[in-house]
């Protein structure tokens, strides 16, 4: 195995120099205004490709992405604590060339293949039963724990530095699948609902009490839920367990926060989330990421059919990046048109950018995306034709 020198989340992280500030951002991610196209990175690149790019001669401004030209806002996580508070001791369990192997704050098993991925996958779940879920249930309740020091005044700070103000709850398939594991959650279900109900009523009852406070002092502008919850064959809940189960977890929070101005509730899911979009736009969600093309999210379809109900980052197939350049230009004049006329997508490709793309076909790509785009906004704002 090559020797990485680049091999965790952190080493993986790119630099951007935001220029959007909170209001345009805002705006324009909720219709109501469509001066000029978004375009960013959203996650950067997968293990392995700053390796092959310095070997291509990449520099430094480069393999850390400040190099390149974005067009994005800047964001602020409130420092609270929403979701877990607690857990057991982490214990080594066995380190080699390939792997990690440890036991996590949840006591499951996690198994790291190195080189590979910087994603641990667990081996084992510590839920199987109520009385299970009763042991570990504390570590979710309310505490001022969750609180951390100077929080209100940090929140001032992002919102005086013209910073779009963020929260996050768990979510509401995830956050059960960390603590059943997929196929059990997918069971529970049917076999333990009542299970299910009492895991989001936990955490929703705790969420809401931390938010209320924390919107009460400092107005929030967006709520943030990872679920990834589907692959290319689709949702691995559907709209019926949605709407029992998550939904009612959803609105407790996403109901007060937008009473008090909070403007968008962005869900990260991977995968073809085509089946459930209308019973999360009915929970509240009105932003989804990442629009993965491979699993059938087409922006371009999605738009049509939902309008302005429903904005969007990324979109932009990953994979195409490392095919010719006539295949990356099909690619960006099918999309970027439509996006830069209707607003509300803040253009991107969909995922991490796949090891084997060349450096080149990677700046192709940007200078191509941007050319267009410019082409695109001055057409649409000559003509008045940019929905808003």
């Amino acid at each position: 195995m090559p020797v990485l020198k680049w091999n965790t989340h952190a080493d993986l992280a790119i630099k951007k120099t935001p220029t959007v500030g909170r209001e345009e951002y805002l705006d324009y991610m909720t219709f109501r205004r469509n001066d000029r196209p978004l375009f960013t990175e959203i996650f950067g690149p997968l293990i392995g490709l700053k390796e092959e790019w310095e070997e291509q001669g990449a520099s430094a401004a480069e393999l850390d992405f400040s190099a390149f030209r974005y067009r994005c806002e800047s964001r602020g996580m409130l420092p609270v604590n929403t979701g877990r508070d607690g857990g057991y001791p982490v214990i080594q369990i066995e380190e080699t060339e390939d792997r990690k192997i440890w036991r996590d704050a949840l006591g499951r098993t996690m198994h790291l293949s190195k080189g590979r991925s910087t994603l641990a996958l667990p081996m084992d779940h510590p839920v199987k039963t109520m009385d299970d879920w009763i042991k570990i249930k504390p570590w979710y309740e309310f505490s001022e724990r969750r609180f951390g020091a100077d929080w209100q005044a940090k929140a001032t700070r992002i919102r005086n530095e013209d910073r779009v103000v963020c929260v996050a709850i768990p979510g509401g398939f995830d956050e059960p699948r960390q603590l059943l594991g997929e196929e059990n959650l997918c069971i529970a279900y049917y076999e333990q609902p009542e299970l299910v109900h009492d895991i989001l009523s936990t955490i929703g009852d705790t969420a809401l009490k931390v938010l209320d406070r924390v919107s009460a002092a400092v107005p929030v502008d967006m709520l943030c839920v990872h679920e990834d919850m589907a692959g290319r064959s689709g949702s691995l809940a559907g709209p019926k367990q949605i709407r029992e189960f998550i939904a009612p977890y959803y609105r407790k929070i996403w109901n007060m926060l937008a009473e008090r101005g909070a403007r968008l509730f962005d869900q990260d899911s991977d995968g073809d989330m085509n089946s459930v979009i209308d019973a999360f736009l009915e929970a509240g969600v009105n932003c989804m990421h990442p629009m993965e093309p491979a699993a059938n999210m087409d922006i371009v379809g999605v738009r049509k059919k939902y309008g302005t109900r429903l904005a969007f980052y990324g979109g932009i197939d990953k994979h195409i990046i490392r095919q010719s350049k006539e295949d990356i230009v099909r690619e960006l004049e099918y999309k970027i048109p439509p996006m830069v006329k209707t607003g509300g997508c803040v253009l991107a490709l969909d995922h991490r950018i796949p090891a084997g793309t060349p450096l080149e076909n990677y700046k192709f790509y940007l200078r191509k995306a941007w050319e267009i785009m410019d082409r695109e906004s001055s057409r649409c704002q000559s003509s008045r034709q940019c929905s808003v």
